[in-house]
């Protein structure tokens, strides 16, 4: 389960093993919060290496590699470590930032135990997050029931036989492409978006139509029992292209589009992106 952690409103990718109960951070995000460095990968080979050399070996062989989403939007084979592994890393790091850190780390780990005793939770503290950043209820409540659906299409593609991570990512932007005529990375452009989430970003119609996109996806795919990419991808396009006529209806209707440049950046990010768009 890959998700996106915030630390003082610094994103941490992390991906939580069900099987062994522990989470996963990308390093490379954790050095490059507590060291402000414009380089935190150099930064980050530098310090293995003198870990090394101080005969730290032992944290080496426990950290290992899994694919997460860079920058870019793409899937890339990234540094990870587990809370222990990290925390001795964090250590080596000069920071004010390293005992707030790890007070963090405690707290996620917790947490995530707590969610899996009570599935509940996670859904609250999900709204409290958004609440805390701005969002209006009623935007809260649609982005809570989009969580939803997708994740009952990604259980259903589970047990339709999708098991890599790239083919999932073709499915979405299968749906993307029928439903509103772009790839989720042509739109997190349009939007001015870098390694955010797009939904996050999402106008109340954008959600809806999205909703409608993944939700008729599933209901196809259980429908003519798909098996296997081929058949899902067909399922996916079908799904999406319900939601894109939709879309398009309502766009010749009403004279305006449903997709839109409008998103929940904090205003100076808006202003720092809008001066250099000028430059």
């Amino acid at each position: 389960m890959s998700k996106i952690k915030l630390f003082e409103s610094k994103q941490v990718r992390a991906l939580w093993d069900d099987n062994i109960k522990k989470w996963f951070f990308a390093i490379i995000d954790v050095v490059e919060i507590l060291t402000g460095s414009e380089r935190p990968r150099k930064y980050w080979n530098d310090l293995k290496m003198k870990l090394n050399q101080e005969g730290y070996i032992e944290v080496s062989e426990k950290i290992g590699q899994l694919k997460m989403k860079a920058k870019d939007g793409k899937m890339r084979n990234t540094d990870v470590a587990d809370t222990e592994t990290l925390l001795r890393i964090v250590q080596s790091i000069p920071s004010p930032k390293a005992e707030p850190f790890k007070r963090w780390l405690a707290r996620v780990g917790y947490e995530r135990l707590e969610e899996i005793e009570d599935p509940e939770l996670a859904s609250k503290r999900a709204r409290e997050i958004y609440k805390a950043k701005g969002y209006p209820d009623d935007w809260i409540e649609k982005r809570m029931r989009s969580i939803a659906i997708r994740e009952e299409l990604t259980d259903e593609w589970s047990q339709r036989g999708i098991k890599e991570q790239r083919e999932y990512a073709i499915l979405t932007a299968e749906i993307s492409k029928a439903a509103f005529g772009l790839t989720p990375s042509e739109y997190k452009k349009v939007k001015n978006l870098k390694r955010e989430n797009l939904r996050d970003h999402m106008t109340d119609l954008e959600l809806i139509f999205s909703m409608l996109g993944e939700a008729s996806t599933t209901k196809i795919a259980r429908a003519k029992d798909a098996r296997g990419f081929e058949e899902n991808e067909e399922a996916a396009v079908m799904g999406g292209t319900i939601a894109g006529n939709a879309r398009k209806a309502l766009e010749r209707e009403s004279g305006e589009k449903v997709v839109t440049s409008e998103n929940y950046l904090p205003e100076k990010k808006k202003k720092q992106l809008k001066s250099k768009n000028e430059k």
